[in-house]
């Protein structure tokens, strides 16, 4: 079964000769002090009689050909994937995708091994000022047994050249000799001098008596109780232990629970009546015309019966609402359950979830907002290894690039907080405003100590991010000035006119002394707001498939019992030049769709709100219930109602949207499903693609042999054209553009996301188990591809914006992207929990609100539009309800808000007014009561 689900290293293989994967070139250098590239080999340094300041400290990549094939690929790889995530790529527009090593990204200290920046020991070779490569525990990976300490590149260097290791002169070996030692793992000497593989060995490095028994008794001895049972014995399932999941009784991860008959039958007769007054009503005020006023008799009765049918459109989706539960525990049953024979790592078959996270302008959003953000969704109850968190900086700001390292750094001590006492909800700021007792429900006797030890360093972390600006500020006016002398010296040497006023760049600098290569505070040509290249930093690399301990020692928090990883986390900002249509958040919100498939390829999305953070860490979870369950596989998406935090008692703003989220949106879950809202909504990435939902009937097709007999391969993968029989292979880049990985993800990711084939009920699945697999690791080819997506000239002459993605040409972007879905098929739901699942910053005052309001007016002028579009795409009836229904929705709540906006404005001014007259000549009170 696993051979139905293709490999990163198939699709690279498969893909490599067409397209912009094929002419990808990468350039791999270290920016220098004035902001040059060096792209010299070290033959050619050393070779050179006079070295300049520029060339001092480099490192350049080498990359993988036939004639450079390093033979130890455990170590090879993981050197790569720490080089990947220790670059910053740039690229764009008739320019070369580079990738920066860094040698600090943020000012302070960096200490998770995943996080971009980390460090290691100090490179043992001569004349090298290297670091040594790290493994998942920020321990120094030793490629021989000698331990000599070697970096990434010599150590490439010695494979190419000599193969043998420059400490001890001998060769480098890629297995130990023990039989039950994998490929490629790492040996060290025991206390007896004989090599034991590291899988033998305790995290203090020493050898564990218990990994030797549990291998040498087959594990038999010390699982879960003091004995497991042999294979068979049990005469249940014959594999011992917990079982196969699949073999258990099937049944549904979600229900669906429809209103009660004394609470809905009320409403309907009381429907029925108004329904039956307003026919008498119309009935007598069309029989009885007014003669004298012809005209005006005649509008009034065209008004009267087109309200009457916006109010029969209004009611028809309330007929029939519903509410709908989840088995949060059978999820865990069917996707997490270890079991010794199929799964005997404990390891997760839920899919991938890629979290989007969009900012614009730091200024407008500050960036501890956004942090906070980064650090719930890091924090959410999911496997670690399946999340990956997106974030689009629109703006291209060093402010948000370096709050955002800040918020990896101080992940690393908050998420396992989070973990070990189940914290909720793990937003710090929140969590540390919360009033009550924090002790509550809290069985550790360690809390209290903990607690306070992580809100100390959250009050740090808080002054780090407030002091960016003025770091920053104070850092470039450093380097600039430096720069201005280097030019002034070199002026007065040159013998140039010294009276000639002096032209430099006010550069932004970042904290390895190189510039920045998006939006300067000064802005200038490439390095403006709407110009500037596309930017990608991989903050947080992968993490390991497995659990990872952390420990007590030498750290603030005892971690010993408690998983440490962090899920992976990118920095992206798309490339934006004069010229072209960027599109606002849609552009970006595609540019993440783009490169997350290239990168992390989750089959599923959650985009939020840089304001909206994870309230609930078992939100993901109550939203995969509802994939993941038989019939799933024609949900489009999961919308989730939007909550607020900070509303005065009386909500005069009316940001509760009661009757909207608890009433209108539950309606219509009872029919085809809610729209789009914005935020807070887990998409299916193969809806986003422009597809159609699969039919049953092409499965069955598929299912046939060719004698017409079912096939061995109950489930399988399909193909693209399979889901649109329109749609040609060699056409694929003109509806997703030229980039192969993201064209050959698109097979993979909608295979994820098909729910269990564990039943025969669920005729349309994938095999249990399959999702188990190691991911691929990151590498600078991948990478770079993902740059190339991001870049402005990608989406010429595609379909992104028009059948892909998110649909450009509106201001309701998110509104449009939803009808256009179920206008295909898809069909959504409306997930309401219990506990808030995200919630955002509520307008606290007026101005605020009005914007919202504005805004709103806006989106309900755009439904107009879009009606008569969905008239001339022959849309179904029950999309021209829904858009009927929304204005009628929507204008009565604008009307209530804005009638209070108006009485309040009209008090404020009476207020002024009244406080000009009384005290006149006092400027500073009227210009007060103004503001």
């Amino acid at each position: 079964m696993a051979s139905s689900q293709p490999s990163k290293k198939a699709i690279k293989s498969t893909g490599g000769n067409s397209g912009v994967s094929s002419g990808q070139s990468v350039k791999f250098a270290r920016r220098t002090s004035s902001g040059r590239y060096v792209s010299l080999s070290k033959d050619d340094v050393q070779t050179s009689d006079e070295q300049s300041g520029d060339y001092t400290n480099y490192t350049v990549h080498i990359p993988p050909t036939p004639d450079n094939q390093p033979t130890e690929t455990s170590v090879a790889t993981k050197a790569e994937e720490q080089y990947v995530s220790n670059s910053l790529f740039t690229g764009g527009f008739n320019s070369v995708t580079r990738a920066h090593l860094m040698d600090k990204v943020i000012d302070s200290e960096v200490s998770h091994p995943q996080m971009a920046g980390s460090k290691g020991s100090s490179c043992a070779m001569p004349a090298c000022d290297g670091k040594v490569m790290k493994d998942e525990r920020g321990v120094d990976i030793d490629p021989c047994e000698c331990r000599f300490k070697i970096c990434r590149d010599c150590f490439l260097d010695a494979q190419k050249e000599t193969g043998l290791c420059p400490g001890c002169k001998e060769p480098y070996r890629t297995n130990d000799g023990d039989d039950d030692s994998p490929m490629g793992t790492l040996s060290l000497r025991g206390q007896d001098g004989k090599r034991t593989s590291l899988m033998k060995r305790n995290q203090n490095g020493e050898f564990d008596q218990n990994k030797w028994l549990f291998n040498e008794t087959s594990g038999t001895y010390g699982v879960g109780n003091a004995y497991w049972p042999p294979d068979g014995s049990d005469g249940k399932n014959g594999g011992g232990g917990l079982g196969d999941p699949a073999d258990k009784p099937w049944r549904p991860l979600t229900r669906r629970i429809p209103i009660s008959t004394s609470i809905i039958s009320p409403y309907r007769l009381l429907i029925a009546v108004r329904f039956i007054v307003l026919c008498f009503f119309l009935t007598w005020r069309v029989s009885h015309p007014n003669n004298d006023a012809i005209w005006l008799w005649f509008m009034s009765i065209v008004c009267e019966i087109w309200f009457a049918f916006s109010w029969i459109l209004d009611q028809v989706p309330k007929l029939c609402p519903i509410n709908r539960s989840v088995d949060l525990q059978l999820l865990h049953d069917k996707f997490d359950t270890a079991d010794k024979t199929n799964n005997p790592k404990g390891r997760s078959d839920l899919p991938g979830v890629d979290f989007f996270v969009s900012t614009a302008d730091p200024e407008k959003e500050p960036p501890l907002v956004t942090a906070n953000t980064i650090l719930s969704i890091l924090a959410v109850e999911y496997p670690v290894e399946k999340i990956a968190c997106y974030i689009s900086d629109d703006g291209g700001a060093l402010l948000t690039f370096e709050a955002m390292a800040e918020a990896c750094s101080f992940a690393d001590l908050w998420v396992p907080f989070c973990r070990k006492h189940d914290i909720e909800p793990r937003n710090p700021d929140t969590y540390f405003s919360l009033k009550g007792d924090p002790t509550k429900n809290k069985k550790r006797l360690d809390f209290v100590k903990d607690r306070r030890r992580v809100k100390r360093e959250y009050d740090e972390f808080k002054v780090r991010i407030n002091n960016l600006p003025d770091s920053i500020r104070r850092r470039s006016d450093a380097f600039n000035a430096r720069e201005e002398m280097k030019v002034i010296k070199s002026i007065r040497e040159s013998g140039i006119d010294p009276t000639e006023p002096i032209k430099v760049k006010r550069a932004t600098w970042m904290a390895d002394g190189t510039h920045w290569p998006g939006t300067w505070a000064n802005p200038s040509p490439d390095h403006a707001k709407g110009d500037h290249a596309g930017i990608l930093q991989v903050m947080l690399k992968p993490p390991s498939p497995d659990p990872l301990q952390g420990s007590g020692e030498d750290s603030l928090v005892d971690y010993s019992d408690v998983d440490i990883r962090l899920p992976m986390f990118v920095y992206m900002s798309r490339e934006k030049r004069p010229g072209y249509d960027h599109n606002k958040k849609a552009g970006a919100m595609n540019a993440l769709v783009r490169s997350s498939a290239v990168l992390s390829n989750g089959p599923f999305i959650l985009n939020l709100d840089c304001d909206h953070y994870v309230y609930n860490r078992m939100a993901v979870r109550e939203g995969i219930c509802f994939m993941m369950d038989r019939g799933g596989e024609d949900i489009c998406y999961i919308q989730f109602p939007q909550r607020f935090e900070g509303i005065d008692p009386s909500d005069r703003y009316a940001n509760h949207n009661t009757v909207f989220f608890d009433g209108n949106m539950r309606a219509l879950d009872g029919v085809q499903g809610p729209f789009y809202v914005g935020t807070g909504c887990m998409f299916r990435r193969f809806a986003l693609y422009g597809f159609d939902p699969p039919k049953a009937e092409i499965l069955a097709h598929e299912k046939k042999g060719g004698d017409g007999t079912e096939s061995a391969t109950e489930t399988q993968k399909l193909k693209a054209t399979d889901f649109d029989p329109d749609l040609d292979v060699n056409e694929l880049p003109k509806r997703f553009g030229n980039s192969t990985l993201l064209a050959n993800s698109i097979p993979v990711a909608e295979f994820q996301g098909r729910p269990i084939a564990d039943h025969p009920a669920v005729k349309y699945g994938r095999p249990p188990g399959i999702l188990r697999n190691v991911r691929e690791q990151l590498d600078a080819t991948t990478v770079a591809e993902a740059v190339s997506v991001i870049s402005c000239w990608y989406e010429d002459k595609t379909e992104w914006g028009d059948r892909v993605g998110w649909i450009y040409g509106s201001v309701t972007e998110d509104v449009v992207t939803g009808y256009r879905m179920h206008n295909r098929g898809w069909r959504s739901i409306y997930c309401l929990t219990k506990r808030d699942a995200f919630r955002g910053s509520a307008p606290i005052n007026l101005t605020d609100r009005l914007h919202q309001v504005l805004s709103t007016l806006t989106i309900i002028r755009s439904f107009h539009s879009q009606k008569s579009q969905c008239h001339l795409l022959n849309l179904p009836l029950i999309d021209d309800i829904m858009l009927d229904w929304t204005c009628g929705a929507g204008s009565a709540m604008v009307r209530s808000v804005f009638r209070r906006l108006v009485a309040e404005r009209a008090v404020l001014a009476n207020f002024r007014h009244k406080l000009t007259f009384s005290s006149r000549g006092s400027r500073t009170i009227e210009g007060d009561c103004r503001d």
